[in-house]
């Protein structure tokens, strides 16, 4: 059964854990012929590296992948692309009191649940620690569709929102939020500072991603939708509780000439929409607009508060989460936000290719 695995063409399983030697990703169906170098896969990865400013987990990783298969002078050879991230500032002895006690809001007890055992260091497979190698995996599948452009950014930390009519694509990789609000980032800041110095709380996020440069046409019903597994690619992030596409739950509150996207012929001869409620899908295939989700993160659950929980053996006990968490894990989400969509849209693509050869219904 493989349940570390993700995608139907392009696919890759995921490996390792928070605490062990190494984690990485091993990818097959990659298209052979792309030029890849470690480099390309870091500058993604050096986005959702550890330690890098005080708004963020402590944990000082440098993330270094290195290509253990796969790549040949340079460029993919349709083999399998084994990729591996060192794992190299542990501190296992942080986690040393909670070996038989259960953290709220951890996955430590339905672990404990399903399998009888767990590892107790860091979450181990559970940890966030993981996405590590999906952020690496999308620095391949960027590299397949060079004409795609995937860009996410934080848009809500708690109840504090982004003012849309300040919103600028420049300011995002300003700040350490990812946030297209320069004067929300500053308010964020203050806020979050607060909130783990003082409060000793943390806080969830929604990160809103979206994929400009999509063809119309990929995604496939009924149940090859590409909503389907772009919804099932952000569940699969830790922390996340939440995903609409487009208009999302406000739709609901919409009627019907509100909603619906008008079409007109454009003068290229193509059609252009007056709207993109839909999000760049419709019917679970793509419309050629900017494809457009949000999803929700739920606040960190290690904090420095005193939490009730129970003990292995049943009996009750309080659990202060100590080690080094991030305060709110909406931001180093963004990066992985980013890298499970562009592997959906790849392997939409190439399963696009297999099903119709490319050819699309002519308008006009």
């Amino acid at each position: 059964m493989s349940i570390n695995s993700f995608g139907h063409l392009f696919r890759f399983t995921t490996w390792g854990e928070s605490h062990g030697p190494a984690l990485g990703a091993t990818i097959d169906g990659c298209p052979p012929g792309l030029e890849i170098d470690a480099a390309m896969i870091q500058h993604w990865l050096d986005k959702r590296r550890p330690g890098q400013n005080k708004n963020t987990t402590q944990r000082n990783e440098p993330d270094a992948v290195e290509i253990l298969s796969g790549v040949f002078e340079g460029r993919t050879t349709g083999t399998p692309i084994q990729l591996m991230i060192r794992n190299t500032d542990q501190r296992s002895k942080d986690y040393g009191d909670i070996a038989n006690t259960f953290r709220p809001g951890h996955a430590d007890i339905t672990y404990h649940q399903k399998y009888g055992l767990r590892d107790y260091r860091g979450g181990g497979r559970s940890s966030a620690r993981e996405t590590a190698a999906r952020v690496a995996a999308g620095g391949v599948a960027r590299a397949a569709m060079p004409d795609v452009q995937v860009t996410g950014y934080m848009v809500q930390m708690g109840e504090k929102k982004i003012d849309r009519s300040r919103f600028d694509w420049d300011v995002i990789a300003q700040n350490d939020f990812w946030c297209p609000d320069a004067q929300a980032a500053v308010e964020w800041e203050d806020y979050l500072q607060w909130l783990r110095k003082d409060d000793h709380n943390s806080v969830g996020a929604i990160i809103e991603v979206v994929a400009r440069g999509v063809p119309a046409g990929i995604g496939a019903p009924v149940y090859g939708k590409l909503d389907t597994d772009l919804a099932a690619a952000m569940m699969s992030i830790n922390a996340v509780k939440g995903v609409e596409i487009g208009e999302g739950m406000a739709a609901a509150a919409l009627t019907g000439r509100e909603n619906a996207d008008e079409i007109f012929m454009g003068n290229d001869g193509q059609p252009v929409y007056s709207s993109n409620h839909a999000g760049g899908i419709l019917g679970g295939i793509s419309t050629g607009q900017d494809v457009v989700l949000r999803f929700a993160v739920k606040p960190t659950s290690s904090i420095l508060s005193p939490r009730q929980s129970i003990r292995m053996d049943g009996t009750a006990t309080e659990v202060v989460t100590k080690g080094r968490h991030d305060p709110c894990v909406g931001i180093r989400a963004v990066p992985v936000g980013e890298a499970m969509m562009a592997c959906v849209i790849l392997d939409h693509i190439l399963l696009d290719r297999g099903q119709t050869g490319g050819v699309r219904g002519q308008i006009g």
